[in-house]
């Protein structure tokens, strides 16, 4: 995930990577974390001192990205910067699979709060991309590791408990997932979302800056480069210590200020160095537990994913909390985006895949708070627990009169690594009293969707009918500045869980709940309840009308600034495209000229003059020149022009060297197939049998084509041979090709016309009366026989085929 923005380009991946430390300010790298969050954001100000790029605040308050590109200052949001990383993935898929790609599946970090989820959304669009589902990370790697699982247990049985943890770069995830045959649950995840590989290569960086200091008189913090390149060596020297035990150097030439700097460390030492952050991998391990109220012994395997759990401290800790040997059956690097790949290809109707259910959880608990109509009084109701099973969908009924807000919010701050507990505001418009006075029933639906997501998704009214049923929805009809003053409104809430009831209607089968508040907390029957609601709506007492709903989200992009990246992103692609152009028609002018010099002292040496020769040959040092000093830099067509000038000198060379390689060949041939025909001629002549039925003026027309094809062939290859290689050719091996394929044209149909069947006469009468039928093509029924016919003739003749 890194990107590189140049004067005239962006390089994208591994080609970004290589710049770190080259194009150190316009390098942008490590900046997921900076997703759906505010510039005044303690964890974007904590990030900001250690990134060597600039942060800049949005007009929106969000963090931004500060670079240089095509030579000016440019701002970019965060949702930009990971929109052209995506649009380069789609691209090398769309590369690789020689089709457009439009469907996907991201993963992201367990810990992302809404905000995020929505953020990564939007660079999804950015890019031009359809997201299936945002993915957690533990949960794509749990698909990849059960999808493939042959033994799992049947359905009725007791599922298997697998513990995923994965630790990546910058952030440190576990998760417990029970698995049976074709499903998994995941029952609880537990994170530090502030602790991965680079705190290590930190730890090390911070040791040998300090050693630096006294040793060399050097503050490396000061100069950025330096500071890269000393992370890039501590990772290096990270990665090895995992393998090695023994004392390791590091050693960097031309460090700063043109000093050569070495030290050395060990594994014990690193061990000693990062004792703090190794205390925080055993936490997590034991909050899951806890969370999924599972025992030591209730965990069938340990699975380790991401790169910094190869640490060997890393996974000491590990095996000491769980008391088991760690699986490592998954690959470290790939399991998240093969998670991802799977799940896109469940989700999509073009492929087959094993049927698998994944039932994912919320990661904080979701409160929903709204005023009463008692002095400033609030009512509040938790709508999602922590660990809830998700997608799932709720039915909360409200009595109302008025238009009301709901306000969804994280219910504990302190769970949740976002300085903003709010996850957006919900108005239910269009909300008046019944025609009888008293107060409405409004049923509002509230999900957390397939990408982990937070929303009030529908909300509707029970209208009571009137008996006579004329003028019973005026009161729906009004505008919403109609307020009922009345006080009597009491918010009657109710909880009243109804499991289960599964509504087939709901996209992605999202299983659903009712809580239904009123001053007591009795429960009713599901089946009773539901029968009751609809037997009433059978007599026509009521009806349901759908509401509109105004959300405001926290931290949502304005669909026109989305707009405005979507259009920049494409902007950029085609900035891109072009000079790409331009550099290929650069490198097609240079390669021409260094390919043609080459062959000049070599293979086109005998088909160019002296003279010639030293005139081209100054002409390429010329070119060659011009491109280091004024054509460094030109428009793509000055090159295209460029190239067709030195063809022109180059492709008559080019041409004779090429005849007079290919002339032997197509001599051979002719001469063969004439000599083939005169043989034919020759046994004719001498009564052989084979040729007996061929018709004589048929014969005489081919005798007398052979002897203008030998007098052709000689007149032509006798001027050829008086000249010399460096003169333009007399005939041309197209030309002798053309008369070969004219010879077998001719020729062949007459010489090798096959002889008449006289034994089968019956079959042949049958084949006549066939052939009496419509013309090919003129009827539909007819045309089999025809094709038949017509298809033997022509294999017989030409070789070629016809199929109608």
């Amino acid at each position: 995930a890194c990107i590189s923005l140049g004067s005239r380009t962006r390089a994208i991946g591994n080609a970004a990577k290589s710049q770190i430390v080259t194009n150190v300010r316009n390098t942008i790298h490590g900046f997921k974390k900076l997703h759906g969050r505010s510039f005044d954001d303690p964890i974007v100000q904590t990030e900001r001192v250690r990134l060597p790029y600039e942060l800049q605040k949005m007009p929106n308050g969000s963090a931004g990205i500060k670079v240089r590109y095509l030579e000016e200052d440019r701002p970019f949001a965060i949702e930009q910067v990971t929109g052209m990383l995506l649009a380069k993935l789609k691209e090398t898929s769309e590369n690789a699979l020689k089709k457009p790609v439009a469907d996907c599946v991201i993963s992201i970090p367990s810990f992302f709060t809404d905000a995020e989820r929505r953020s990564v959304m939007a660079a999804a669009q950015v890019a031009g991309l359809n997201c299936l589902r945002l993915m957690n990370e533990t949960t794509a790697v749990a698909l990849a590791y059960g999808i493939y699982k042959q033994d799992l247990p049947p359905l009725d049985e007791k599922p298997r408990n697998v513990v995923f943890i994965d630790m990546g770069h910058s952030a440190y995830q576990v998760s417990v997932c029970a698995f049976n045959k074709g499903k998994l649950k995941v029952l609880a995840t537990t994170f530090d979302p502030y602790l991965g590989g680079r705190n290590f290569d930190e730890a090390l960086v911070d040791y040998f800056c300090d050693e630096f200091k006294t040793k060399y008189k050097i503050n490396v913090k000061e100069n950025s480069r330096a500071l890269l390149r000393l992370y890039q060596e501590c990772e290096k020297l990270k990665k090895l210590m995992s393998a090695n035990a023994s004392d390791l150097p590091l050693n960097i030439e031309c460090f700063m200020n043109d000093l050569d700097v070495s030290s050395k460390m060990n594994r014990a030492q690193f061990e000693q160095l990062c004792a703090s952050l190794f205390a925080r991998v055993e936490p997590p391990l034991k909050a899951v537990m806890e969370q999924a109220n599972l025992q030591r012994e209730d965990i069938s395997s340990i699975e380790i994913v991401g790169g910094a759990t190869r640490i060997p401290a890393v996974k000491e800790q590990i095996t000491k909390f769980f008391l088991k040997d760690i699986s490592t059956t998954l690959n470290a690097d790939e399991a998240v985006a093969r998670g991802c790949a799977l799940q896109c290809a469940i989700l999509s109707p073009a492929f087959k895949v094993r049927e698998f259910s994944i039932t994912d959880l919320v990661p904080y608990s979701v409160t929903l708070r709204w005023k009463t109509s008692f002095e400033d009084g609030t009512g509040e109701c938790e709508v999602f627990c922590k660990n809830h099973p998700a997608p799932f969908s709720k039915v909360i009924t409200f009595h109302k009169k008025e238009p009301f807000d709901l306000e969804a919010f994280y219910t504990n701050l302190h769970e949740v690594p976002y300085p903003d507990p709010r996850i957006g505001s919900f108005t239910i418009q269009n909300v008046f009293p019944q025609s009888d006075g008293d107060s409405s029933k409004v049923k509002v639906k509230v999900r957390v969707n397939i990408h982990g997501i937070f929303s009030v998704a529908s909300a509707s009214v029970i209208e009571k009918q009137n008996v006579e049923g004329d003028h019973s929805d005026s009161p729906m009809e009004t505008e919403t500045t109609f307020k009922n003053e009345n006080k009597d409104d009491v918010d009657k809430m109710q909880v009243d869980q109804e499991e289960g009831v599964h509504q087939k209607v709901h996209a992605e089968h999202t299983p659903e709940e009712e809580i239904d508040h009123t001053g007591a907390k009795t429960k009713t029957a599901p089946s009773e309840k539901q029968e009751r609601l609809n037997q009433t709506i059978k007599k026509g007492k009521v009806k349901s009308v759908d509401l509109p709903i105004q959300s405001t989200l926290c931290r949502q992009l304005g669909q026109d600034l989305l707009n405005s990246y979507i259009e920049n992103e494409g902007k950029m692609i085609m900035q891109d495209k072009l000079e790409k152009e331009r550099n290929d028609a650069k490198n097609a002018v240079e390669e021409y000229v260094y390919d043609f010099r080459d062959r000049l002292g070599t293979v086109y040496e005998k088909f160019i003059t002296p003279e010639d020769m030293s005139k081209l040959s100054s002409i390429l040092e010329d070119t060659e020149n011009w491109l280091y000093e004024e054509g460094e830099d030109q428009p793509k067509q000055v090159y295209v022009d460029k190239l067709q000038e030195l063809k022109k000198y180059g492709q008559p060379i080019q041409m004779r060297y090429m005849e007079h390689e290919e002339r032997p060949k197509a001599l051979n041939d002719l001469g063969k197939k004439i000599q083939l025909v005169m043989k034919v001629i020759e046994a004719y002549r001498n009564k052989d049998e084979r040729y007996d039925h061929l018709d004589p003026a048929e014969m005489e027309k081919v005798e007398k084509y052979i002897s203008d094809a030998m007098i052709w062939l000689n007149t032509r290859m006798n001027a050829q041979n008086k000249l010399s290689l460096t003169q333009e050719p007399v005939v041309k091996v197209s030309e002798i090709v053309a008369k070969s394929k004219e010879l077998d044209n001719f020729c062949n149909p007459i010489i090798y016309k096959p002889k008449p069947k006289v034994e089968v006469a019956e079959d042949k009468t049958k084949a006549n009366s066939e052939r009496n039928g419509p013309m090919d093509g003129q009827s539909g029924t007819e045309t089999k026989p025809d094709a038949t016919k017509d298809s033997t003739q022509h294999t017989k003749s030409s070789g070629e085929m016809e199929v109608d």
